[in-house]
């Protein structure tokens, strides 16, 4: 094993990596309930406005920009806790969300099951 590969699996020091486009995955969890409200990607500036503000930050991959959860809407994700997976190219952010996640106005991004082939609602 690589020393990197055994500091970025092993050790303290916080070293993103980020995929060939840039990004890594965000998952978003409420920090009480631990309900998956969305997935997105960071960039190594949303990471750092993230960090920075406690307040959560993508990439915009359509938008090819930075993006504040809650600019335009005003539900903002307050980040509580943030978990770094082994190989540190996935984020799971704890949030407080300031109103629904998802642009729908759902409480979560996942409000549809799949069964048997038809998207069924999710009792939340």
């Amino acid at each position: 094993m690589s020393d990197a590969k055994t500091m970025r699996e092993s050790g303290s020091e916080f070293m993103p990596k980020f995929d060939d486009k840039g990004l890594l995955t965000a998952v978003v969890l409420d920090a009480d309930s631990s309900q998956v409200l969305m997935v997105a990607f960071m960039d190594e500036e949303a990471l750092g406005a993230t960090l920075e503000s406690g307040e959560a930050h993508f990439h915009s991959r359509s938008r090819g920009k930075l993006w504040k959860k809650g600019e335009t809407s005003g539900n903002v994700l307050t980040v509580e806790e943030v978990l770094v997976d082994c190989d540190q190219d996935a984020l799971v952010l704890k949030c407080r969300p300031k109103g629904p996640t998802c642009h729908t106005g759902a409480r979560s991004c996942f409000y549809r099951r799949l069964d048997e082939g038809i998207l069924q609602p999710v009792n939340s």
